[in-house]
C-alpha cells in the first residue's frame, strides 16, 4: 500500500475520533451549565424552610447522567479496551480476507 494513503488515512481516522471526543466535552459542557440553571431556578422556586433534597429536582440531573455517561463510554472506551490500532488491524484483516476470497 501506498504510505501516503496510509497516513491519510490514519489523520481521518485520528480526526474523526478528535470530533467524537470534542462531542463529548460539548456535551459535559451542555450538562453542566443547564443543570446549574435548573439548580438555580429550584433553589429560588423553594418555600421559606423548605429542603432542596426532593427527587424531582435531581431527576433531569439523574437520567442526563446516565446518557452523559453512555456517550463518554462510547467514545472512550473502544480504545482502552480494543487499543488504539484495533480498528486498523481488523480493517486490514478483512480486507486479506475478501482479497483471498476472490471468484478468480
Amino acid at each position: 500500500m501506498d504510505t501516503k494513503y496510509i497516513e491519510q488515512e490514519r489523520y481521518q481516522r485520528a480526526a474523526k475520533q478528535v470530533k467524537k471526543i470534542k462531542g463529548f466535552y460539548s456535551h459535559a459542557l451542555v450538562y453542566i451549565v443547564i443543570n446549574i440553571m435548573i439548580v438555580i431556578i429550584n433553589i429560588q422556586n423553594l418555600d421559606p424552610g423548605e429542603s432542596y433534597f426532593h427527587w424531582h429536582n435531581f431527576i433531569t440531573l439523574f437520567f442526563w447522567g446516565i446518557g452523559l455517561l453512555a456517550h463518554g463510554l462510547s467514545v472512550f472506551i473502544p480504545t482502552m479496551v480494543m487499543g488504539k490500532d484495533w480498528e486498523e488491524r481488523k480493517i486490514r484483516e478483512y480486507m486479506e480476507k475478501s482479497k483471498n476470497n476472490r471468484w478468480e
